[in-house]
């Protein structure tokens, strides 16, 4: 995998003119934003990794889907690849938030690597519901976009009992063995209002459609996206931070725009906002998809200040304190001391 060039650009301060509106320039910042549990996990989990066994340790695939955090840990000795086979024998490897199939567990373990596994633990559910499923001899209709890797790491666990489905206007296509033994499972960043509109014309087709036992989208995919929904119906422009290929800041921006915002746009660093978006604007929302860093939305509140959308006010709708344990190998650091977070839990508990 190649490395992916930061292109931050923290020098440009002033670079956004302060242009007269109607009305009162403000900020409406959405809370939650940004850090999931999972992320949070995952990217401490590469850290840790290379205070325990020195530079490099290898990444399959981006740990998280963010350019930014990806480039930062490349700077810290972290090297990322496409696939098992392209690190050395004998060598540390840790598998991303999105999770692998157990035909990449097996590869890593047939080259003698030494794995370590950062799957975010709710897409750990989804793996085992869909084992569970497949050994009762479902077919398992898996809501998802393809060729994103945690579908194909769910999808891993059970080839042959899943069909997936790429959204409400793919179900027609949609062919099963048995109508009375389906049920359906989901990627866990997809929008919450679009995966209920594919379950909805699912169980049209297919009545007896069973639901999965506990809801697959994340708390903080479902969070940010009811904060954003929220922020949109006062906002002439939302701004979301948060990479391409990140399927939940995407989602941000195609929420906002579907809750009354007037225009949503995604960005990597405040140096992309461009002048011309803020023209007429008199309120901005900004939010992050779960893999940014709070870092990156300073800097976009920073930009919009100098522009005079300096006022912020904060549009919180939930709290999250939720603290997921490291993997076994990372729970205690290089004295053997167990780690002050090893275990997860509750922040400030």
């Amino acid at each position: 995998m190649p490395r992916i060039p930061v292109r931050r650009d923290t020098g440009e301060r002033g670079r956004l003119q302060d242009i007269p509106v109607q009305g009162h320039k403000r900020v409406l910042l959405a809370a939650p934003r940004g850090y999931c549990a999972g992320v949070d996990r995952a990217v401490i989990a590469v850290e840790k990794a290379l205070e325990h066994y020195g530079a490099p340790v290898y990444v399959r695939k981006q740990i998280v889907h963010n350019v930014h955090v990806v480039s930062e840990l490349e700077q810290q000795g972290a090297i990322f690849v496409d696939e098992v086979d392209e690190v050395p024998t004998g060598a540390h490897v840790v598998f991303s938030a999105h999770g692998v199939s157990p035909a990449v567990v097996n590869a890593a373990a047939d080259r003698g690597l030494l794995a370590i596994d950062a799957t975010c633990p709710l897409v750990t559910k989804v793996h085992r519901e869909a084992v569970r499923f497949a050994r009762d001899d479902f077919e398992i209709l898996l809501i998802g976009h393809e060729g994103h890797e945690e579908v194909e790491g769910t999808a891993g666990e059970a080839p042959e009992h899943v069909t997936l489905v790429n959204g409400p206007e793919d179900v027609d296509r949609i062919e099963v063995k048995d109508p009375d033994k389906v049920v359906w499972l989901s990627q866990t960043t997809l929008s919450v209002d679009e995966t209920m509109e594919t379950v909805r014309r699912l169980r049209e087709r297919f009545p007896n459609l069973q639901d999965p036992p506990s809801d697959d989208i994340c708390y903080a995919t479902q969070n940010r996206q009811v904060a954003i929904k929220k922020v949109a119906e006062d906002a002439d422009l939302v701004i979301v931070v948060g990479s391409a290929n990140s399927s939940n800041s995407v989602r941000l921006v195609e929420v906002a725009l579907e809750y009354g915002a007037k225009a949503a746009y995604r960005v990597d660093y405040a140096s992309e906002i461009r002048q011309e978006w803020l023209e007429g604007v008199a309120t901005v929302g900004v939010t992050s998809g779960a893999s940014v860093p709070e870092v990156l939305v300073q800097e976009v509140l920073a930009d919009l200040s100098g522009a005079g959308y300096a006022e912020v006010q904060e549009v919180k709708t939930a709290e999250e304190d939720l603290m997921f344990s490291l993997p076994k190998e990372l729970r205690k650091d290089i004295s053997g001391k167990q780690d002050a977070r090893a275990l997860g839990g509750r922040t400030g508990s």
